[in-house]
């Protein structure tokens, strides 16, 4: 069994105690909620965040406190971009190679290059206020990516982005981490990050790792109430408690009486919101039991149904509709 490039055994006391491999030109997507750990985690493998694990990265010994953050081999965009502002474009990218020794005809030159590389090399001599958001943050990777790192920390980078930046920014970073040998971790919160970018996924909850695998294999089988709201679906524990269930909110049907019939399954409880969604409406439902679902139907069913935030319903969706899985599956 080979060593995986990345491992890392990362325990903060009361922050985070969790295990990540990866191999080498992987794309490793966090996500989880608010609090999770997740910036931690980065920060913990930056060397930014001293922890009492262990890490390895490329067969080498990352562990602090022997290995220093200025030692590592890391590229690290945080979120908001964090350019020098005294500096132009070329010289914000040209400071990491500076700082590791290099001529500055060399960083010059090798910055303008990976610049041209992202398609901003024309933006080389402007600094961070006289770029746009997608600019700025192109200018960020190409400052992470010029010093060849071997772990590559990308934290919600395209949060604050236009929809339509953030999606050409999100194509273009694909192409460049195609030809990458290192391992990136990319922290989001937008399912097409994790499921268009990502080749493993890692849920963090309360500082530990609820569930990994492929983003697909994630997304087809959530275990955590977080992931199958990023992917959309409907997650709730089987009556025996022997398993999940997992069904499209367009599978769910509302109705002012509890249905009939043997091959529904069906909860009572009340409208918690409201929203517009596509040509219908996103209704919230809090069942009796305290679990919140979700069911998309139309305005015309809105209006029959009398919905509003506390009105009574009942919640109902076809068994052939729903994806049963053991609880550690």
């Amino acid at each position: 069994m080979s060593t995986p490039f990345l491992h890392a055994r990362l325990d903060v006391p009361g922050r985070l105690h969790a295990t990540v491999t990866a191999d080498a030109g992987d794309v490793v997507a966090v996500v989880g909620p608010n609090g999770a750990g997740k910036t931690t985690l980065v920060r913990c493998l930056a060397g930014l965040l001293p922890d009492s694990g262990e890490l390895t990265v490329d067969g080498r010994s990352w562990s602090t406190p022997h290995a220093l953050p200025r030692d590592r081999r890391v590229g690290h965009v945080v979120q908001g971009r964090d350019l020098f502002p005294h500096l132009s474009a070329r010289e914000n990218v040209a400071f990491g190679l500076r700082a590791r020794g290099v001529d500055r005809r060399t960083a010059r030159a090798r910055a303008t290059t990976e610049l041209e590389r992202l398609g901003v090399g024309a933006l080389a001599d402007r600094r961070p206020h006289q770029l746009s958001g997608g600019q700025a943050q192109r200018v960020a990777i190409a400052r992470a990516l010029v010093t060849e790192p071997r772990l590559l920390l990308l934290d919600e980078p395209f949060t604050g982005l236009d929809v339509g930046v953030a999606a050409t920014l999100r194509v273009e970073l694909a192409r460049h981490l195609a030809s990458y040998d290192g391992v990136v971790v990319l922290v989001t919160h937008d399912a097409v990050d994790a499921l268009t970018l990502g080749t493993r996924m890692v849920v963090l909850e309360d500082g530990r790792v609820a569930q990994t695998g492929t983003p697909t294999e994630v997304a087809a089988r959530p275990r955590t109430d977080h992931v199958a709201r990023l992917v959309g679906l409907n997650l709730v524990a089987a009556a025996d408690g022997a398993g999940l269930l997992a069904f499209r909110p367009s599978a769910v049907t509302l109705s002012p009486t509890e249905p009939s019939g043997s091959a529904r399954l069906r909860w009572a409880g009340q409208v918690s919101q409201l929203t517009p969604y596509g040509d219908g409406v996103r209704v919230g439902v809090r069942t009796s039991t305290g679990q919140d679902l979700i069911a998309d139907v139309t305005a015309a069913a809105v209006a029959e149904l009398l919905l509003q935030p506390g009105t009574p319903v009942w919640a109902s969706t076809k068994e052939t509709a729903v994806v049963r899985y053991p609880v550690d599956a």
